[in-house]
């Protein structure tokens, strides 16, 4: 079993900057994958950024490319997200999930859905002030 778990969640100025962090522990040889999404209240769980642990394969939500990166220093124990230029409509609970390594190809579209993650973070706030 793996449990995941976020940090580094909090308040934050518009146009500001803040970091997430996400650890892992157990069995964590059995990641392959990464993601970061976001639920705001009354809002869908969406998917900002992916990467592989491997970090040669990585994704990024149009809204958020350009602002949010996920370093490539990640592995299986650890990844962080790097926000830059918030604004409000970036306020929401953070959550960090990683995939089970299974075996099988995973397509591009799977990995932005939030059934293909085993292992989730309880959620990090983040609000982003005016």
């Amino acid at each position: 079993q793996v449990q995941v778990m976020e940090s580094g969640g909090g308040s934050v100025e518009d146009g500001g900057s803040l970091s997430l962090s996400c650890t892992a522990s157990g069995a964590t040889s059995n990641i392959d994958f990464w993601a970061w999404f976001r639920q705001a209240p009354g809002k869908k769980r969406e998917v900002l950024a992916t990467i592989s642990t491997s970090a040669a394969w990585s994704y990024y939500r149009d809204s958020v490319r350009g602002r949010f990166t996920i370093p490539r220093d990640t592995d299986k124990y650890t990844t962080f997200l790097r926000m830059g230029t918030v604004t409000p409509e970036d306020s929401a609970v953070y959550y960090c999930a990683a995939r089970r390594t299974t075996g099988t190809l995973v397509t591009d579209d799977q990995l932005l859905e939030v059934a293909t993650y085993d292992y989730w973070g309880q959620g990090t706030q983040v609000t982003v002030s005016s």
